[in-house]
């Protein structure tokens, strides 16, 4: 069996939940066959979240890691492209922090893809019924940092560990006062469940149309 372990982080932003880390509890609870699936909740704090991250791939000794946060704002599952070098935050992180344009990695590459296959990741979770795309960006806050820091750890540390980032929407309990999208939890588990299979599956990608035009 493939050793994945699943990533989500704890609330932030005001919200008194995050459906990246409900959903992989979630997925805990009814964890997919043929993998051993272990899980661990980052916290939302530029640098600590790393050290989390960190902290877990060494207790567990996964072949694959699958990382997840919350977009809002975002209609669909989106399964990240690349990681880049950069944080820039929009809002201050939970401890306060606002890191404005500063390298995650000093003197490290510009950016990292994922290794993961991608798109067929996302036809897997179309072919489910469920909404997915291809994002071609994490943005520039904890997320990314811990894509990058995640990918930056397989490329220079651990050969061999595959690793990647999925986004996911708001959950309903956090859009009764704001017209944004959400999904609810038992959704997004099942295609963190999909994901997870596929990914566990295959390390190859699909060709299949999942640019962006903007």
């Amino acid at each position: 069996m493939t050793r994945v372990l699943l990533t989500g982080f704890e609330p932030f932003g005001g919200d008194a939940t995050n459906p990246a880390w409900e959903a992989v509890r979630a997925v805990a609870d009814n964890p997919p066959d043929g993998v051993e699936l272990s899980t661990a909740c980052l916290p939302c704090v530029f640098g600590d979240a790393v050290d989390a991250l960190r902290a877990a791939v060494e207790r567990h000794d996964p072949e694959l890691v699958i990382s997840v946060g919350q977009a809002g704002g975002r209609p669909d599952i989106t399964v990240e492209r690349v990681a880049v070098n950069i944080d820039d935050a929009r809002i201050p992180d939970n401890t306060g922090a606002q890191p404005i344009d500063e390298p995650i990695v000093p003197g490290g590459p510009a950016a990292y893809f994922a290794e993961l296959p991608v798109k067929a990741c996302v036809a897997a979770v179309r072919a489910a019924g469920l909404p997915a795309s291809v994002s071609q960006t994490a943005g520039t806050f904890v997320c990314n940092e811990v894509f990058y820091a995640l990918m930056h750890l397989a490329a220079t540390e651990r050969p061999g560990l595959r690793g990647g980032f999925v986004h996911v929407p708001f959950a309903p309990e956090q859009v009764t006062d704001k017209l944004q999208p959400s999904l609810p939890i038992a959704v997004t588990a099942e295609a963190l469940r999909v994901i997870t299979v596929t990914a566990a599956a295959r390390a190859a990608d699909i060709k299949a149309v999942g640019g962006a035009t903007h």
